[in-house]
């Protein structure tokens, strides 16, 4: 068996780099263990740059849905690669807060971008079911790259706490205010407002710089220094972009917890069950005592005759007359004409001779004689 060791220092002024490792490698054994290092450091290199290329075809593309299955298979391939070479590098022990900034290796700044890029990525997944917790390693990541830059000295910026916050206790509710509240609020997102401004102006800035020194480093013509302003730029653009994201993510895992506690509040614990209640009988509310007795329980007071049968035997009591009611929905015209029927069927010689003459009158006379009224 032979022993390889990784000499966690590096040479002063970026001498070394991952791809020569041979200088930095205490070897006990045969030589070929100097090749595997080296191999290493190839792997290593070829990772970060798919995983980089497959970040930045997905902030360039097209698609018309992050949620399609076409960008989501990129998104799994890059965090794919990107995990692996993060593993490799805590393998290798690249970095450590023990050293300065003027020890890491020009070619070895790229690596320090792992786990922003990992973090960037982490956030283009779209499984609603977890979002909460892509949001928290998302969050991890970014804040394990601003730690790191920290401990080199890198940017100028006060690092977030390491945890998210919590949900706000009654967030249902309205919060109290109070003057002294609202001036601390008022005075915080001033700074927060200004601060914005100050990151988007550098983000502006780095990004136009790094694009004009994007072609040189990646076609191999840049020397040393080039290359470690390229990716000390990077660098800067990435702890920006870092404490944004911080910031957002903060924001949406308080809603996503605020609104969880809610539907825990508002769904019954499960405890208690449901109390069974006994049918119950139905009855009919009635007016009085006579309504009761008829709608009540089996009906008791059935019809025992017609309304013809009731009509004749109070009559035959005395309580209503013998004479006949004129039947109702008959107009005063043709109850006049049934009443002159019947007397002609009694033979009556008056109303006989009435009628005779009004026929006569008729037959001499048109209609609407001596009708002055209507003419025209």
């Amino acid at each position: 068996m032979t022993a390889l060791s990784l000499c966690p220092h590096k040479m002063a002024g970026g001498a070394g780099s991952l791809e020569a490792t041979g200088r930095d490698l205490l070897v006990a054994g045969p030589q070929p263990n100097m090749a595997e290092g080296a191999e290493e450091g190839r792997k290593l290199a070829e990772l970060l740059a798919v995983g980089w290329q497959l970040w930045e075809e997905l902030e360039t593309g097209t698609a018309p849905s992050s949620g399609s299955p076409a960008v989501q298979d990129k998104v799994r391939q890059g965090l794919d690669v990107l995990r692996r070479a993060n593993a490799m590098v805590a393998q290798l022990d690249l970095f450590s807060e023990n050293e300065d900034l003027e020890e890491i290796a020009s070619a070895d700044l790229k690596y320090l971008l792992l786990p922003a890029l990992l973090g960037a990525l982490t956030l283009k997944q779209v499984d609603l079911s977890k979002r909460l917790e892509h949001l928290e390693s998302a969050r991890a990541h970014f804040w394990s790259f601003l730690k790191l830059c920290k401990s080199y000295g890198l940017g100028s910026f006060h690092l977030p706490p390491a945890t998210s916050p919590p949900a706000e206790e009654g967030a249902g509710s309205p919060p109290r205010r109070s003057p002294a509240n609202v001036q601390d609020k008022l005075v915080a997102m001033a700074s927060s407002r200004q601060a914005k401004i100050e990151r988007y102006k550098q983000k502006k800035e780095l990004e136009n710089r790094l694009a004009s020194m994007k072609n040189s480093v990646d076609s191999g013509q840049s020397d040393e220094e080039q290359i470690r302003e390229f990716y000390m730029l990077q660098t800067q653009k990435w702890i920006n972009t870092s404490l944004e994201e911080i910031e957002s993510v903060d924001q949406e895992i308080v809603l996503l917890r605020s609104r969880d506690t809610a539907k825990q509040s508002s769904a019954p614990p499960h405890s208690t069950s449901r109390q069974v209640r006994p049918p119950v009988k139905p009855f009919i509310l009635t007016r009085d005592a006579v309504q009761a007795k008829v709608f009540g329980a089996g009906y008791p007071s059935l019809p025992v005759m017609t309304v013809d049968d009731w009509y004749d035997q109070r009559r035959r009591q005395g309580v209503v007359s013998g004479q006949s009611t004129p039947p109702a929905g008959l107009t005063d015209e043709e109850l006049q004409k049934q009443q002159q029927e019947k007397k002609e069927e009694e033979d009556d010689e008056e109303a006989l001779q009435k009628a005779r003459n009004w026929d006569d009158w008729k037959d001499t006379h048109p209609r609407g004689y001596g009708n002055r009224h209507n003419m025209g």
